[in-house]
């Protein structure tokens, strides 16, 4: 065989094997996606099978059952779906702010929560720095 011929050979089996690599990869990977449904999309989802719901936690809907049970209803603007969730929320969970919700779709419409992800916007700043950044907004200087 020529080496020209050998050549081609051999970039075509790295070629075969690369795409064989990336197929596998991708296969392996896809119950792992980050993807979450939106209460408008939740009629493509299985009931019963564990997926993802995000929007926005609605203004009222919060309410706390007992000491570890919480009821809300997520929005995305135009369709809500009502959450329970076990367990205590983070700390950035209430009305009006982003969520994450994983857990499981039930046949009549209600989505029970196994874990929950709050969201926060751009402008978040944790507790123990949010007097500094005050004081800065307000024009004291830090080394007073």
């Amino acid at each position: 065989m020529k080496p020209k011929s050998q050549r081609l050979v051999l970039v075509g089996a790295a070629l075969v094997a690369l795409l064989a690599a990336v197929l596998l990869a991708m296969w392996g990977l896809r119950e792992k996606a980050s993807y979450f449904y939106t209460p408008s999309e939740l009629d493509r989802a299985a009931v019963g099978k564990a997926i993802r719901l995000g929007g926005m936690v609605e203004q009222g809907s919060l309410v706390r059952n007992d000491a570890l049970t919480v009821q809300f209803a997520v929005t995305d603007g135009k369709d809500k779906v009502t959450v329970v969730y076990r367990g205590i929320p983070p700390e950035l969970f209430r009305e009006g702010s982003g969520v994450v919700a994983e857990g499981k779709l039930l046949p009549q419409g209600l989505f029970v929560a196994d874990n929950i992800l709050a969201k926060h916007d751009e402008r978040y700043m944790p507790p123990q720095l949010g007097n500094i950044a005050a004081e800065h907004e307000a024009g004291k200087t830090l080394d007073k």
